[in-house]
């Protein structure tokens, strides 16, 4: 049976029908693995973030190399690399997410904690200093399920 309402209880099924807790220890386990997918999802956004914000920095280049076509080429070609590994870490860090959305629509209380737990403290652990303060402009915008 699905339940449509929040709910406290061991008995819980999350994402599979093979994935069911029928005893406090295999309860606590699960959310403990959500716990640490969440924690996962920090660390994946930390470094797609990393790696965006690494590849709009220009490479230091002395003036004897300007003019040179082969690294504008170089710099052409992994350009293109930076962006395939960001379009990846993205597909990657989007499952994520669908995923842990799919696990709190279980609507066990105890899910809905551990997940919410474990992206706050991925997000202090991962995130915490990422712009340098309060202060500073956010360049882009996180995925709506983090």
């Amino acid at each position: 049976m699905m339940h449509m309402t929040l709910y406290w209880g061991k008995d819980v099924t999350i994402l599979f029908d093979s994935w069911k807790t029928d005893s406090w220890f295999s309860y606590s386990v699960s959310l403990f693995a959500c716990l640490l997918s969440a924690l996962f999802y920090q660390y994946m956004e930390a470094r797609r973030i990393r790696l965006n914000l690494l590849s709009y920095l220009p490479p230091p280049e002395s003036p004897a190399e300007d003019p040179l076509l082969g690294s504008k080429l170089r710099r052409a070609r992994n350009l293109r690399i930076d962006r395939l590994i960001a379009a990846i870490l993205v597909a990657v860090n989007a499952a994520i997410g669908y995923l842990l959305m799919l696990a709190i629509m279980s609507f066990n209380g105890g899910v809905l904690l551990a997940v919410v737990l474990g992206l706050g403290i991925g997000y202090l652990l991962f995130r915490g200093d990422e712009y340098g303060g309060p202060t500073a402009v956010v360049l882009e915008s996180s995925c709506a399920c983090a």
